[in-house]
Formats: C-alpha cells, structure tokens, sequence
C-alpha cells in the first residue's frame, strides 16, 4: 500500500490528524521499501520511530492499532507507568517484548488454523461421532455413525448434552505481584501424560473444542514459532502509551523515585538489544515503537537526551472542535451513532439522528471539554450514554417496534446550559 492509500484507510475510522496518519504511513511504507533491499543493507536501515503528542482521546492510540492491522502486524500498546527500573518491584521492560512474541504467536497460529479449520472439523465429528454412538440415548436406536456424522456436519444436534474428556490445565503462578507466570503443568513438557478431567458440555461446545485439539495436532508448532518471531521482529510495532508521565527529572523519594530510571531502561530496548523469551531469542532493532503522551506537565524536551534521540519523527495532535466531533458521529464505518442504533435496535427501537441533533451534541461535547478536563472523543462516549440512558431503560419484553428521534430540543432536555457551566465548580 502507498502511504496515500494508508492514510485513506485510516481515514475510515478516524477523523482529522492528517500529520499523524501521514508519519505512520510513511513509516509503515518504509518497512515495505526496505524489505525489497539487500540483506545487507537492510542490516543498516532501522525504522523512524514516532513520538505522538497531543490531548488524550484525539486518536493516537486508534491511529497506531489499525495501522497494523492493516497490515496483519503483531501490535502491543503498554503503559510506560507499569514499569520500574530494575531493582524495584514491578514490571521490567522487556517483558514487553515478551508480550510482543505472545501476540505474534497467536497472530500466527490464528492464520495456521484457518488453513486447516476444514479438515479439523471433520476430524472432531468423527471423533464426537464415536462418544455419541456410545452415550446417548436420544439417538435413535439403530442409527448408524454415517448418519451421526451427518447430523453434526448440519448442527442439527448442537444443543444435546454430550460427556467429554478434555485436558486438566494448570492454572498459571503469578511470580510476584506484576510479575511474570510460570505453568507449573509445564515443567516436564511432554515427559508426563497429560491429566485428563471429564466434562458435560453441549454438543456444539464440545465441537469447538475437539476442533481446537485437533488444529494444534495438524499445525506444525515449530514453524509457528519461527515465523512468529520473524514477525515480530520485522514487522512488529510497540505503542509505549503515557510516556510523559516517566518524563522529567527523578525525585529521591517517593513513587517517582525510578522515572528516570524506566526511560534508560526502555532505552537499550529502543535502541536495538537481544531479548531472551520462552520461543527464542529475539532483536529489537527493527521493531517500530510508538510512543505517545498528552505532556501538559512534562515536555517532550524533559525526556533523558538519549531517548530523544531514537524517536526523530515528532507529531503533534491537535484538540478535537466542533466539526471533528459531528464528523466522529457521522462518518467513520463504527460510528458512535451506528453502534446505538444497533443495539437498540434489538428491542425494537428505531433510533434516529437529526441533523441539528448531531449538530447540539458536538456543541456539548466541545463545551464540556472546554469547561471541564478535555478528554477528545471520549466525551462523546458519556454523552451519547446520558442521552441514551432513559430509552435504554424504557423498553417493553416484546414491545411494538417504536421511531425515537435525537434532536437538538431532545438534547438541550438532557444538557440545560447551566448544568453544563456549574459542572466546573464542583469539586
């Protein structure tokens, strides 16, 4: 994809920050040009890193989440807050690397599964086939297993009740608060044999699990493993989110006392290290980090020099105005709007939106950013709610389908402009 047609796909779902979506699609596009390069060139092109700074809820982190999936790349969004510097009790920061490679390996073993999902289907029929021959008796005498198979292929027997054996996993062990797990189930891998428990489940649980069991026997796990961790080494993106928060000098005491100390050790990260995980080993080098915070208080400037120096593209994100907010209400394929009149329409609620309705509500919603805290599109969240709260209550078990019509008088009822104002003395 050119970075033109990257920017109209995030367009789809996000509104306004041209020069965000312009700096991630010109990132995204050189990960594409330098895969085209020799192998040893592409040794010495790493990637641009981002920093995104702007007031929360204008749409970084949406911005960085479709722009791998556009491309199907393993994502990660951590908070730079949940690590402290090592020593300290807490998360260090390569466990998000770690955390990188587990969602790589799930991107991949999602990708083996649909190749094979046919053919493991067919497997668990047979196999659920063979427990129903020989436990139920609401199957009619004499049927033979053909006509068994048939009537699972056509879930016409989804909802019988079928006992299964199925593995006894292990819970995981939190190592310590924060910490990593270890599965004490797995120590010995496969030199034990693996403990067995019954369950009563529905035929079309039991299904989906035999289906499950049986993908994991056809994917080959080494190969799933090997690709992941070229993927996320290659083409994996990491977005560090509340980064202004560990910036600016650290106190001697106190909660902040290892700020400064999380940023030098994002920073060997960053700058390109080997990572040991469960899977392999793993180089940082290529990896694209995102990292993103409002910095009302700290500045980008107030982050250790070093630090600065790995992240070259700096953008700016500008506070949402009215005309962003009716266009977040109007125009991106999950519009908030879309997302209400869906669900109500399921109790037979025709929620519609007037013009000047939509109109008011952005009004509110940039009045109420200006006068209270300013939280960008998320206010349009508590907004919609409070609107929708009292159709959302009202509603009959099987009442007749009814049209309920959002406009601007609808909205002036529920916002009256003095509540709006004397909201900000409130404490």
């Amino acid at each position: 994809m050119t970075p033109k047609q990257i920017v109209y796909e995030l367009d789809r779902y996000i509104v306004g920050q041209f020069k965000a979506k312009k700096a991630v699609a010109i990132a995204l596009r050189n990960r594409y040009r330098r895969s085209k390069l020799s192998q040893a060139d592409r040794e010495e092109i790493t990637p641009k890193n981002i920093i995104m700074k702007g007031p929360t809820g204008v749409g970084k982190t949406e911005i960085a989440r479709r722009l791998a999936k556009l491309v199907k790349a393993p994502f990660l969004k951590v908070e730079a807050t949940k690590y402290t510097e090592v020593g300290y009790v807490g998360r260090d920061v390569e466990s998000m690397i770690r955390d990188l490679v587990e969602v790589s390996i799930r991107l991949v073993k999602d990708e083996r599964y649909k190749e094979v999902e046919e053919r493991a289907f067919e497997l668990a029929v047979d196999r659920l086939a063979d427990i129903l021959m020989k436990q139920s008796k609401e199957l009619p005498e004499g049927i033979t297993k053909v006509a068994v198979k048939d009537e699972l292929f056509k879930h016409n027997l989804d909802q019988m009740q079928v006992e299964i054996s199925v593995a006894d996993i292990p819970k995981p062990v939190e190592l310590q608060a924060g910490g990593g797990e270890i599965n004490l189930g797995s120590i010995f891998g496969d030199m034990l044999p693996k403990k067995m428990k019954k369950r009563t489940v529905t035929v079309e649980e039991a299904l989906r699990i035999f289906s499950s069991e049986e993908s994991e026997k056809l994917i080959d796990l080494d190969s799933v493993e090997s690709e992941a961790l070229k993927r996320a080494e290659n083409d994996g993106v990491i977005f560090i989110d509340e980064m202004d928060k560990i910036a600016g000098k650290s106190s001697q005491q106190g909660p902040d006392v290892s700020r400064e100390g999380v940023q030098r050790d994002i920073l060997p990260i960053v700058e390109g290290c080997t990572v040991s995980t469960k899977y392999g080993n793993i180089k940082t080098d290529y990896i694209l980090f995102i990292a993103s915070g409002a910095f009302h208080v700290s500045k980008v400037s107030d982050l250790i020099p070093e630090l600065q120096g790995r992240f070259p593209v700096l953008v700016e994100l500008d506070s949402l105005g009215v005309d962003d907010f009716i266009k977040i209400l109007t125009e991106p394929e999950n519009a908030i709007t879309e997302q209400y009149k869906k669900l109500l329409a399921v109790d037979n609620i025709d929620l519609q939106f007037s013009a000047d309705g939509i109109a008011e509500i952005a009004n509110v919603a940039f009045d109420q950013n200006n006068t209270l805290e300013d939280i960008g599109a998320r206010r349009l969240q508590s907004i919609m709610e409070h609107i929708v709260e009292d159709i959302s209550y009202d509603i009959d078990e099987e009442g007749a389908k009814k049209t309920v019509v959002i406009d601007k008088a609808y909205v002036e009822n529920n916002f009256r402009t003095e509540s709006r104002n004397l909201k900000k003395y409130v404490l």
